[in-house]
Formats: C-alpha cells, structure tokens, sequence
C-alpha cells in the first residue's frame, strides 16, 4: 500500500510541524546534511539544539547526501509522496527538484512567525532575530 513520508527540515522543527500534522501516522525523516553543516560552520551548540529538537518528533535521523537518503527512505516505506514544508533555502528547491525526477512532493506552508519581505540573513539565528524581534513584539503589543 502506497503512503506518504514528510521530511523534517530545519526551517521547520516543530511537533506543528503541518507535513506531521496532516499525515500524523506517515513515518517521517530528517537528514543531516554534513556538506551543510560544514559550509555554514554550525556550532556543536547549535548543532545540539537541533538534535533536543528532533528528539521531540517522531522522526528516522540520518545523514549524508538529503535527496538519496529521502529517496532511500520513501522506497523503504513503498511511498510514493513526500510531503514536506516550504523553506526560503535555495538548498531547498535543489533537493526538491532532485526527488521530483523519482516520486512526486508535495510542499506545505506554514503561517509565517511574521510578516517581512525584505531580505535577512538567515545563517545565523540572532542576525535573523534582530529583525524578527521587531514585528513579533509589535504585534504581541497589540493584542
């Protein structure tokens, strides 16, 4: 029988997350992406902030090359989607079009932490913060 998979990544690691919310019985994934990891320089602080994250999904962690080890995974589990969330990553639309020459992918948004569409660095979570923080408490003021 056919299913789907969700592939967890890093621009959404939350039990909310709306691929583990729609398909909450669809076994899901996460893959280290060690070439990721090493252009971006993570620290092993950050590094071990994702991991208490993952530690609360229901996800299989693997790493290596993302799109084989989604592909690998879906074959494992005689899928035929994966469903996963939007991301701004470049990164993200590569593995996209990656896996869409084998399976079909299915991309979910997810509400927005706040409204911006200028441009913010996202390597590094303070440099992201300091815009964020901005609208976030503008908005929580209002309320």
């Amino acid at each position: 029988m056919n299913q789907p998979i969700v592939w967890v990544h890093g621009d959404c690691l939350s039990p909310y997350n709306p691929g583990l919310q729609k398909y909450p019985d669809a076994p899901a994934i996460w893959v280290w992406d060690e070439a990721l990891i090493e252009e971006w320089q993570l620290s092993l602080k950050r590094l071990a902030f994702i991991y208490e994250c993952l530690l609360e999904l229901p996800v299989v962690i693997r790493r290596g090359d993302v799109a084989q080890e989604i592909l690998a995974f879906a074959q494992e589990h005689d899928a035929n989607l994966v469903v996963t969330v939007a991301s701004p990553s470049p990164q993200f639309d590569h593995i996209c079009n990656q896996m869409e020459l084998s399976i079909a992918v299915e991309v979910l948004e997810v509400e927005p932490f706040f409204d911006y569409d200028g441009y913010i660095d996202l390597k590094r979570f303070s440099r992201y913060w300091k815009v964020a923080q901005n609208y976030v408490f503008e908005k929580l003021l209002q309320k």
